[in-house]
């Protein structure tokens, strides 16, 4: 960990648990409820001058059990991360921390964004969401010229 920036680590990843309840909470309101979801994966937002990046940790989940759509501002993701055959047998687990199943994940990004020059890219159990940013004219002082009749 890099010296000095622990606290304020641990307080993003507080956030990020904060954001993944109301998440949940969101869903248990509008009826499509939390039953089937198993996992939710880890997510970055980043805002740069001419665009903006989202990253999400899919580790394992392929390309055909993935959705993505865009409603207003919220991204949706969708999959599922199925367990891979093993054998059978019975098992013995000594350690069992991976998560499988599918998952559901609401990100809101309150920037203007152009969706439809939206790039997604899967590699290495990473998902790469890249949009381009627009200029916002709401809340921008805007003379409107007045003729006399």
């Amino acid at each position: 960990m890099v010296k000095g920036y622990g606290p304020i680590l641990e307080i993003a990843r507080i956030q990020n648990e904060i954001n993944r309840l109301f998440e949940n909470l969101f869903d248990l309101k509008s009826g499509r409820g939390m039953a089937d979801v198993a996992w939710l994966p880890s997510t970055d937002v980043c805002e740069c001058d001419e665009h903006m990046m989202v990253k999400v940790e899919v580790p394992g989940v392929v390309l055909k059990d993935l959705k993505l759509f865009i409603n207003g501002s919220n991204i949706i993701i969708e999959g599922e991360k199925k367990k891979s055959p093993d054998g059978g047998g019975k098992k013995k687990f000594r350690q069992l921390e991976r998560s499988y199943g599918k998952f559901r994940r609401v990100i809101n990004i309150n920037e203007a964004v152009n969706t439809h020059k939206a790039d997604a890219v899967l590699k290495d159990g990473l998902l790469k969401i890249r949009f381009p940013k627009v200029s916002n004219k709401r809340g921008e002082q805007v003379e409107i010229a007045i003729r006399e009749e």
